[in-house]
């Protein structure tokens, strides 16, 4: 197998620390995850990524979970294998063998290693520039008024337990004024990925091949553009 492996930036060095795991060093291509907001723009640079890898390169591991699904029904480029997951944090929070869509739960904000720019402190620092600071603090409880928990997804490929990143988790949770805590988490999917270990959690979409929500196990009721509450 010739490969490469297109990682959202976000999964970047969980790509690498799995690659080391496994003794495994396929070329790496990082997608900017400041795109991750417009799930259609992301996959279009997933998918440039794909068309412009060398002729030689026939397998393409991707380290992404199906962000919003805006790539149903796309012709696949290359033989594609992904994770069977909503997005990255369920992708981290896999800690077994077993297929799980999305693992999150309702009323919960999860902290990764990177997640700067979709955090809450850069939420509300974005709305008070844009509507001023009593305003914000109005939108931000609209949003956050449900939340019950910020939620720590420990990998144990990153130092969630440092003064830094700790200082950073009570800041987040008292700005929504709920506690913080740590939840169970892995590097197991990855480290399948790109080890070969394809079962029922992985999608193998061969070349000219099409994504289809039926792939994920989704139901007529049921959507890949869900949007999640996180």
């Amino acid at each position: 197998m010739n490969a490469t492996v297109i990682v959202c930036s976000t999964l970047t060095n969980h790509v690498k620390a799995a690659q080391k795991k496994m003794n495994t060093n396929y070329p790496i291509i990082e997608l900017d995850n400041s795109k991750h907001s417009r799930p259609e723009k992301f996959w279009q640079l997933a998918f440039l990524a794909m068309e412009q890898l060398p002729e030689e390169i026939d397998t393409v591991l991707l380290g992404m979970g199906v962000c919003g699904g805006a790539s149903v029904g796309w012709t696949f480029p290359r033989r594609t294998i992904m994770p069977k997951v909503d997005d990255c944090i369920t992708l981290l929070m896999h800690t077994d063998e077993k297929f799980h869509y999305n693992l999150k739960e309702a009323g919960h904000f999860y902290l990764t290693e990177n997640r700067d720019l979709m955090s809450i402190d850069r939420m509300e620092q974005d709305l008070v520039l844009k509507y001023g600071e009593r305003r914000a603090k109005r939108v931000m409880k609209v949003w956050f008024d449900a939340y019950k928990s910020v939620d720590i997804v420990d990998t144990g490929v990153y130092d969630c337990y440092s003064k830094e990143y700790v200082e950073r988790a009570k800041r987040e949770s008292a700005i929504i004024n709920v506690p913080y805590q740590y939840v169970p988490g892995s590097n197991i999917i990855l480290e399948k990925l790109v080890s070969g270990k394809w079962d029922d959690q992985f999608l193998i979409i061969e070349k000219g091949g099409v994504m289809t929500e039926e792939d994920f196990g989704m139901t007529n009721k049921e959507s890949l553009h869900t949007t999640y509450v996180v």
